[in-house]
């Protein structure tokens, strides 16, 4: 075995080409791979392949501006600054403006009943517990059921008295003037892997451009005003603006580093990342509660504020690039196999009809070997009434001239085979087309009455075993022994002697070793007469009545014959490479 030898290793194998001289073909195959390069350029170009690339690195300040007065109920006009409307703080990378409020004045500490949306309603003090508290409650319970109203009894509580009744925000918003408020970004970049640092705030924005500078004419600008951000998330301000929400402002970096087509700005984009349908959420929008204290006459008060508004979350996202050529010879070899592409399709037209069918054919079998199974016989079928040869395979059970054919496959020329038989056949013999048959082919006068039902030319005899079930013929017609051909190119005497010596020039000349030497020697002209070439790894079958034809010119002294059996045999043709082909032995 060639994996058990050690010289093994030292051997390269290649696989075998075929190359067609076509020239449409060849134009395709150059268009397809023109094609190809031509999508690999744009994809390394567009997606910028060849560099090698570095997240960036991040930090983002906010500073807004707007100053609002608005009418609060029960407080009268209050004017909103940055101090004001900003919240108690700010979360990293983001900042929050209250549009919306609920005020809840002069709250102290004491007792006082429970909203009764929030506690528990009662009847007598046995319903209320001392000390207790739930998630919903302002206090805790003092154990005292009090009345809330004329209608409705609570639970008593300890808590800041009096306690927030209202909980549905002002319709419209308190403060829709937000939507003019301004922020100005700042995000400071860093691209570690190459060393790069830059900004949004690029080095020719001065103090006066920042203060002329507008986002409608100049998409650099920092400065963004709250209404045109909600806007482009696809919001509208005075309605977000009544419960609250988060919009995320994403800016994104894709630099371009190499030094002949640097270029690092940034791009900004906005959405919406909480759940805008109130009716789809539990607690929509967004809010929280501060508290402003103060003391009168000694006693500490506060005014409580519930406040909704529209948190913006700035986001930042992006990476750098720079050429690298081992990025450059990573992408290169990952592209290599699309070529691969070409040969498929080129393939697929020679296989199918889209193509000349005689050359499909003809590369086909150039290029792809068939090997069938070993237990597989392939059996090769030649009818004088048709032009292809019959692939079948071969039955132990149904005639072989009832055998469906597998395939059919054009007739290739034995052209050695036709100039060895002119060279023995001497010059002045000519073949008469129209002689009639020798004087010793009788024929049979009843011939149906013996004939078996799969023969068509009522000269086959029959036979138990169904390989050797074959006529000449497809259709009903005269015999193909019956042509004055075939007693020259297969039967005569003088030419099988002579086709004997030419191979084997110490052949026996007399005795029954040459009677069977002429018997064999016959069967190989038919074949090389009637199939030419055989397919590769089939057995071409000689007609019954060919058969019984030879038998009776050349017949056995004993009377027994091999009858049907593949074989390996040598063709009468000058064989270039050495090879054998498949044939039949009777």
């Amino acid at each position: 075995m060639p994996g058990c030898d050690p010289l093994g290793l030292c051997q390269y194998q290649t696989n075998k080409l075929v190359r067609i001289q076509s020239v449409r073909l060849g134009s395709l195959k150059w268009s397809l791979n023109a094609a190809i390069l031509l999508f690999i350029c744009v994809m390394m170009l567009w997606n910028r392949k060849y560099q090698d690339f570095d997240p960036v690195v991040s930090s983002v300040t906010t500073k807004v501006k707007g100053v609002a007065q608005t009418r609060i109920p029960g407080v009268g006009d209050v004017v909103w600054d940055v101090v004001d409307y900003s919240g108690p703080s700010q979360e990293k990378n983001s900042f929050f403006v209250v549009t919306n409020v609920i005020v809840t004045k002069n709250q102290k500490q004491g007792k006082c009943p429970e909203v009764p949306s929030k506690g528990r309603p009662c009847r007598s003090d046995q319903d209320c517990e001392r000390g207790a508290w739930d998630q919903q409650s302002h206090g805790l319970q003092t154990g005292s059921c009090v009345r809330f109203d004329v209608m409705k009894k609570t639970c008593e509580v300890s808590a800041w008295c009096p306690i927030e009744a209202k909980t549905t925000p002002p319709r419209p918003a308190l403060l829709t003037a937000a939507e003019n408020f301004t922020v100005l970004i700042k995000n400071n970049i860093r691209f570690p892997a190459f060393n790069f640092i830059s900004r949004n705030i690029l080095p020719q924005m001065n103090d006066a451009y920042l203060r002329s500078c507008h986002r409608g004419n100049d998409s650099l600008c920092p400065i963004f005003r709250l209404g045109d951000i909600v806007r482009e998330a696809g919001e509208n301000f005075a309605a977000m603006a009544v419960e609250g929400g988060v919009i995320g402002i994403q800016i994104k970096w894709d630099c371009n580093l190499d030094r002949l087509m640097q270029r690092c700005l940034p791009r900004y984009s906005y959405r919406r990342l909480d759940e805008k349908e109130s009716n789809r959420t539990l607690y929509p929008g967004l809010n929280f509660r501060f508290a402003k204290y103060n003391t009168v006459n000694g006693v500490e008060e506060r005014t409580l504020y519930k406040a909704f508004g529209i948190r913006f979350d700035v986001m930042v996202f992006g990476q750098a690039g720079k050429f690298s050529f081992i990025q450059l010879i990573i992408y290169i070899g990952s592209t290599v196999s699309y070529y691969a592409l070409t040969t498929v399709l080129i393939d697929w037209l020679l296989e199918t009809s889209c193509y000349s069918a005689e050359a499909g054919q003809n590369y086909s079998e150039r290029k792809v070997e068939s090997v069938p199974d070993t237990q597989q016989c392939i059996l090769c079928v030649s009818y004088v009434d048709e032009k292809k040869l019959r692939l079948v395979k071969r039955s132990r059970k149904k005639s072989l001239q009832d055998v469906k054919p597998m395939s059919a496959q054009p007739r290739k020329e034995d052209s050695g085979h036709l100039r060895a038989v002119l060279c023995l056949l001497q010059p002045d013999v000519t073949v008469d087309l129209s002689a009639p048959p020798p004087p010793d082919q009788k024929p049979d006068p009843e011939p149906r009455r013996h004939r078996p039902g799969w023969c068509k030319c009522d000269c086959c005899a029959p036979s138990v075993v169904p390989a050797e079930e074959l006529c000449c013929r497809q259709s009903d017609g005269a015999c193909i022994t019956s042509s004055p051909l075939f007693q020259r190119l297969v039967s005569d005497r003088s030419l099988l002697q002579a086709v004997l010596l030419y191979q084997d020039p110490l052949s026996p000349s007399v005795g029954g070793a040459q009677t069977a030497a002429l018997r064999h020697c016959a069967y190989r002209q038919y074949i090389s007469w009637r199939f030419g070439v055989p397919p590769d790894d089939t057995h071409p079958v000689i007609p019954s009545c060919c058969v019984r034809r030879i038998r009776e010119e050349y017949p056995s002294p004993d009377g027994r014959y091999s009858g049907f059996r593949p074989v390996r045999m040598v063709s009468v043709q000058t064989q270039k490479n050495g090879g054998e082909r498949q044939s039949s032995s009777h």
